[in-house]
């Protein structure tokens, strides 16, 4: 693993995360019937894990001697929380299985320090996608 390669998949992942701090803000502030102060708080909550996760990459990339990037994912949005849920799952599953790979990669370059706080972040994505999972699971259509 050279160390270019790391850093640009590494602003892919910075990438995800931009994005997604973008999608849960604009899902909290769509959030609406009877389930609304729930949603609206759980996908706020969920911001400051993504927040956190940007700035540790953003961080991450410039000790590597690379550019972070400042442009987000595109950001799917719907007027259905149950599509917005449906898509947040599938963006959680996303990133982790991205985060898996970059875990391999980190090792492979041999930075210990990414590696371990990727595992941490592989959990907190994990948690995140069974958390929606759960909201889901009894869902009315």
């Amino acid at each position: 693993m050279d160390k270019q390669t790391l850093i640009d998949n590494l602003n892919g992942d910075l990438a995800a995360e931009l994005g997604a701090i973008i999608q849960f803000t604009v899902y909290a502030a769509k959030a609406s019937g009877p389930y609304r102060p729930e949603l609206a708080k759980f996908f706020q909550d969920e911001v400051a894990d993504e927040q956190l996760h940007a700035q540790y990459l953003a961080d991450k990339i410039v000790v590597l001697g690379g550019e972070p990037t400042t442009v987000p994912r595109p950001v799917k949005v719907s007027d259905s929380n149950r599509e917005n849920l449906e898509t947040m799952l599938e963006d959680e599953r996303t990133i982790v299985r991205r985060y898996v790979q970059r875990r391999s990669e980190a090792e492979e370059y041999g930075d210990y320090g990414l590696m371990v706080q990727l595992e941490d972040m592989i959990r907190d994505e994990s948690h995140h996608a069974e958390e929606v999972e759960r909201i889901l699971r009894d869902w009315p259509l």
